[in-house]
């Protein structure tokens, strides 16, 4: 089983990355790889609705990824109440062949209180690429309490949230099978 993680800030050592590196990391207890995509690390134009970007192969390189994955975890900053520009637009890019049928987990970071509106946006996303978003969702609020600066999870109850996260995800994918 091959999961791929996707995240949606482009800040290096993001609270958000490390969030999603740690969900990635307890894919591997379920016998699923995991896979990281650093949309930073990515050569992605501006969405313009056209069918195909032959000047950025990088589109086709992350549409083939999600095509071979099984389960997708999406994880994004709450900007202004909603998902970073950088996801929604790697979304933009896909088309619903690339993605549809797949089973999607979802995690928003926040550095304030918490919210669901990026959550929301993204289930709403999601819906309209024809995945299969699972119901559990998770927003880490505050979290520049919630990590310390080498990226290590200070907060036990978030460690069994994204436990869980990850391990209803895995179920829904084999339910799916």
């Amino acid at each position: 089983m091959k999961i791929i993680g996707i995240c949606g800030s482009l800040r290096v050592h993001s609270r958000t990355s490390m969030a999603l590196k740690l969900a990635l990391e307890k894919v591997k207890n379920w016998e699923a790889t995991p896979h990281i995509v650093e949309l930073r690390d990515l050569n992605l134009p501006f969405c313009s609705g056209e069918k195909e970007y032959a000047n950025y192969p990088d589109v086709e390189t992350l549409r083939d990824m999600l095509k071979t994955a099984d389960g997708i975890i999406l994880a994004t900053p709450e900007y202004h109440g909603s998902m970073s520009g950088s996801l929604k637009n790697a979304l933009d890019l896909l088309h619903n062949e690339d993605i549809e049928g797949k089973v999607v987990a979802l995690i928003s970071v926040l550095g304030g209180e918490m919210s669901t509106n990026a959550l929301q946006t993204m289930r709403m996303v999601c819906r309209h690429l024809h995945t299969w978003v699972i119901p559990d969702q998770l927003a880490i609020s505050n979290s520049f309490q919630v990590f310390d600066s080498q990226g290590n999870l200070l907060d036990k109850g978030i460690e069994a949230k994204l436990e869980m996260l990850v391990q209803n995800l895995v179920k829904a994918i084999h339910k799916l099978r």
